[in-house]
């Protein structure tokens, strides 16, 4: 009984998984709950009205807020993708996800992480137009151009992650199928593999080096020629209006860099961190800048501000009749 009962489990790895949510923390759940409940609501509420009101603002029209357009509409997949599961783990134990469902995760999570990436690189190529190359800039930076620069975002993160299904899919799991985590991760699901994983791991590289890592070289580029310039304007007033057009670009940069970069040195050389402390910082990359970025630019953009108060005070108006 014991022999076929084995048998029956490793038959049944080929079909699903099962996540754990945050290991050693499970007492927890509850209270961990909270925060990432409370972050998803703001990032979707925050993403979803700065959609609307860059969509409905004529005023908005303008490169930059298209691009924020896209960045808060990959910010929306990325959570939905990972947070209501995690919610579903801390609530209902409901650790239980299908091959298919968990390569699916894999595919929206890192194809949305290389689009935004993508998306903040042109988000940096606007800011160095504008302010290094300011008399062309309506001409560099066309609908044409914004459109075909989002389809290539979108085409590149597509294709890249793309060949992460296969692989993923190709192979044979004999291992335990319990994932420490609150989300499929493609290393973390190979891991499981019965079969050589030397593929995955130098394409997964490959791919970060390629995209994550290149777009991130530029866009430092990018800011130290648009400071270099900023520092040369002749006035005072000139330099600050510059770098306020900017300090929320340089906010939402760091937001997503930053704690990935973190997640990073942990995992390769916090071998006596705590595994729960590795998975935290994994979901606050996923959590922290959708729920961030539309209260950075909120806070710090006025045409955003003002049509956000305007946009209240008509409901509350509205309520009140």
């Amino acid at each position: 009984d014991g022999q076929s009962g084995n048998c029956r489990i490793c038959f049944s790895h080929h079909s699903f998984f099962i996540l754990l949510g945050i290991p050693g923390l499970e007492d927890q759940h509850t209270w961990i709950s909270l925060p990432f409940f409370i972050s998803y609501l703001v990032a979707v509420l925050g993403n979803i009205l700065l959609v609307f009101i860059i969509i409905t603002e004529r005023s908005l029209h303008e490169p930059m807020y298209f691009f924020l357009c896209m960045l808060a509409v990959a910010d929306l997949i990325l959570s939905t993708t990972t947070v209501p599961k995690a919610l579903a783990i801390f609530w209902f134990h409901a650790g239980e996800i299908s091959l298919d469902g968990c390569v699916t995760q894999i595919f929206f999570i890192h194809a949305t992480f290389i689009a935004e990436s993508g998306i903040l690189l042109a988000m940096a190529f606007d800011r160095y137009v504008a302010i290094c190359d300011p008399l062309r800039y309506t001409m560099v930076l066309s609908h044409t151009v914004i459109i075909r620069v989002g389809l290539a975002v979108v085409l590149r993160s597509f294709s890249v992650i793309l060949p992460d299904v296969f692989l993923v899919k190709r192979l044979s799991f004999c291992h335990s199928n319990v994932l420490p985590h609150t989300y499929c991760e493609h290393m973390a699901v190979a891991k499981f593999a019965c079969a050589d994983i030397r593929v995955n791991v130098w394409y997964g590289l490959s791919v970060l080096l390629s995209t994550v890592v290149v777009d991130a070289l530029l866009i430092l580029v990018s800011y130290t020629l648009i400071l270099n310039a900023v520092f040369h304007l002749p006035s005072r007033e000139a330099r600050q209006k510059a770098l306020g057009t900017c300090g929320c670009h340089l906010g939402v940069i760091s937001m997503f860099y930053l704690p990935g970069i973190f997640t990073i040195i942990t995992q390769r050389f916090g071998q006596h961190v705590p595994l729960h402390t590795h998975i935290l910082l994994a979901n606050i990359c996923m959590l922290a800048p959708p729920m961030l970025n539309p209260i950075i630019y909120g806070v710090k953009t006025k045409q955003i501000r003002e049509r956000v108060v305007s946009t209240f005070h008509s409901g509350t108006m509205l309520s009140l009749c």
